[in-house]
């Protein structure tokens, strides 16, 4: 690009695809690479480092799950020498009282933890883990007697919208500091699993009314982070704020993505760190550089005023609903294509829970070194 580019200010290190969960709405791609292709210890630091210099200020370990490298404990500490922010994101799951001691003495500086519902019997249905949510207890209690700032993340669909402000509720009493109520967003598994995920218009708007309650009656306690369902929204987000324009992606492999999904769309070039500098696939890639700012935009996009704040929305899911990675996102009311959303909407949500395609990876060859 001819300007340079503003220096990121976040990074997702997807660390591995491998997780214990089974999670329907997971964001990971259906195909994903095994243990085999991840890459190595001394890879993930070089690209840490790189991170840091390039002036990226937070490194948000993912996954996956995170727990399931066993350097993890490694890389926690070469974050904090080189001067990241490390934020975990963990199911709980993997972890042990050990390991969380020593990553809080290697310098971690924050754990998000999942959730996936406020009631032990449906949260392991969900996530395919039986014991998961007791485990999830005591992660945060060991969250909160470190004195780490605990975020609780909590994805929303149809099989437990219903206790949207509950969970709001759960997570003050393990002694969050923030609390994440995200409705699912429908690319990966979730897309697949949409008609079973998709929640009505009536429970949604319910759901956002009460949680938004629970902002009023917690105000000072808890931040509550609300992400509105897509599918009944007027306005779309801007996905990731804006294509390339503050963090990025490492997936387990070294591909460099502006965000989760991006790799969907065809015939775009993602450069890979193990291949190109951090810096380089910043400014330079050219899967970055296809929907960066404003000029790739079509009408209505192009002349509307909002086009600085939701960027004409999410790419993926342009491409999921139009066809058209570069189309308006039909969530979007300005959207000649968003009479498709309420058709899909009343469609699928009217299937059953109970027959979504839980997260399965295929059964790989393991790699000592990771």
């Amino acid at each position: 690009m001819t300007n340079p580019l503003p220096p990121p200010s976040g990074m997702l290190a997807e660390l591995t695809y491998r997780c214990p969960l089974s999670c329907p709405y997971c964001s990971n791609p259906l195909e994903m690479a095994g243990r085999h292709a991840e890459m190595s210890t001394q890879e993930w630091k070089r690209i840490f480092s790189q991170a840091a210099e390039i002036g990226v200020l937070h490194a948000h370990l993912s996954g996956g799950e995170p727990a399931s490298r066993r350097d993890l404990l490694e890389l926690v500490a070469h974050c904090a020498q080189v001067g990241l922010y490390t934020n975990l994101i963990t199911s709980g799951v993997g972890l042990t009282k050990k390991l969380f001691d020593d990553l809080v003495a290697a310098g971690l500086d924050h754990v998000q933890l999942s959730i996936q519902d406020a009631k032990a019997e449906s949260a392991d249905w969900i996530g395919g883990y039986p014991g998961g949510f007791a485990k999830k207890l005591e992660v945060a209690q060991w969250v909160a007697e470190s004195g780490l700032p605990l975020t609780v993340n909590a994805v929303i669909h149809r099989a437990n919208i219903s206790r949207a402000a509950a969970m709001v509720d759960f997570a003050v009493n393990l002694s969050a500091r923030r609390i994440e109520i995200a409705h699912a967003q429908y690319y990966g598994w979730a897309l697949r699993n949409r008609g079973h995920l998709m929640p009505t218009r009536e429970q949604s708007e319910r759901a956002y009314a009460e949680v938004e309650a629970r902002r009023v009656f917690y105000k000072g306690r808890i931040v509550i982070d609300h992400v509105a369902p897509d599918y009944h929204a007027k306005y779309p987000k801007a996905c990731m704020s804006g294509w390339g324009r503050l963090t990025f992606n490492v997936t387990p492999t070294g591909k460099v993505l502006p965000c989760h999904a991006a790799e969907t769309i065809p015939g775009l070039e993602f450069w890979n760190a193990r291949e190109k500098s951090l810096a380089e696939c910043w400014t330079d890639s050219p899967g970055f550089n296809a929907y960066r700012g404003t000029d790739w935009m079509k009408e209505p996009c192009r002349s509307c005023e909002r086009k600085t704040e939701d960027f004409g929305g999410c790419r993926c899911q342009a491409l999921a609903l139009a066809a058209d990675p570069a189309a308006t996102d039909p969530i979007c009311s300005k959207s000649p294509r968003h009479h498709l959303i309420g058709e899909i909407a009343a469609r699928e949500s009217s299937e059953k829970v109970e027959g979504f395609a839980p997260r399965r990876m295929a059964p790989t060859k393991v790699a000592d070194e990771v």
